[in-house]
């Protein structure tokens, strides 16, 4: 797992994240994780699969008629 260093991180800031992290029940090193994940992860970003999921349901969806071959697959060729 990779590891950072924040180097010159002021007192205050420092002595805040370990206010906060009490303040949660948890180490300052947990607090940092869970900032950093908020900050880059949050909750409400937009999900590709869940976002095309709810288009479709939205417009109703789409009706496929697939109706698989009984022949066998043949290889494709490029020629």
């Amino acid at each position: 797992m990779p590891v950072v260093t924040v180097r010159s991180l002021p007192e205050e800031t420092h002595r805040a994240l370990r206010l906060r992290a009490a303040s949660h029940g948890r180490s300052t090193e947990a607090e940092i994780r869970a900032i950093l994940e908020q900050a880059v992860r949050p909750a409400a970003r937009v999900r590709i699969g869940s976002e095309l999921a709810a288009f479709g349901t939205h417009f109703g969806g789409v009706d496929l008629d697939i109706v698989r071959k009984p022949s066998p697959i043949e290889a494709a060729t490029f020629e």
